[in-house]
């Protein structure tokens, strides 16, 4: 599947942790917090529940938007 993640988030040490976890899970970057990649649907659970420990509710917002092949022009 393809997966959009889109976030922006206050603290500095969050922020890049949260670009090194999308990075390591074989996405790459779009802008400098949007994420764009291919990946398989328990690895996106992985990645969520990964980025959900390192950040604070207060301190952002993170959206994971997910599309098939099929939805690309």
């Amino acid at each position: 599947m393809i997966i959009w993640v889109m976030y922006d988030i206050k603290k500095d040490k969050a922020r890049t942790k949260v670009a090194q976890l999308c990075k390591k899970a074989g996405l790459y970057r779009v802008q400098y917090s949007v994420f764009l990649g291919t990946i398989k649907k328990n690895e996106l659970d992985n990645l969520d529940l990964q980025i959900t420990e390192e950040i604070n509710e207060d301190d952002y917002s993170v959206y994971i938007f997910t599309m098939s092949k099929n939805e690309i022009k």
